[in-house]
């Protein structure tokens, strides 16, 4: 029987299909606010900018786009090292479902509750990282 898949790269498989989430999130809201011609032309010229929900998730996207590297490098190296532990599922855990919930969360527009979550999100990197001092 082969080894169990670890719960850590189980949560990267399902934080990269999130993360494909949100860029489709962002862009759909983007052409919504710029039209279908925006989205299908060269886009040679400044575009207007964006307002509202579409701004918020642009905003949001990037901010996935910024923390997802640290996490998936962390996790391969805590996997590939074979450092993963309770700590290291949890901490993937915690950084996937507060990823999940910051994206509606920034799309409305909770500021506070927003940075709380991001908050989880980054704790939840550190114990992963934590496994490799």
């Amino acid at each position: 029987m082969p080894p169990e898949f670890p719960l850590e790269l189980q949560m990267l498989a399902w934080s990269i299909a999130l993360g494909l989430v949100h860029v489709l999130v962002a862009a759909g809201c983007a052409t919504w606010q710029r039209g279908i011609g925006w989205n299908a032309g060269n886009r040679d010229g400044d575009a207007a900018p964006l307002t509202g929900v579409a701004v918020r998730t642009a905003a949001a996207s990037r901010n996935f786009l910024e923390t997802f590297p640290f996490f998936a490098a962390a996790v391969l190296a805590v996997v590939f090292s074979d450092r993963g532990g309770a700590d290291t599922a949890l901490g993937a855990q915690l950084y996937f479902w507060a990823r999940v919930a910051y994206l509606p969360v920034y799309a409305i527009g909770i500021p506070y509750l927003r940075s709380a979550i991001w908050l989880v999100s980054l704790w939840g990197l550190l114990q992963v990282l934590w496994a490799l001092f």
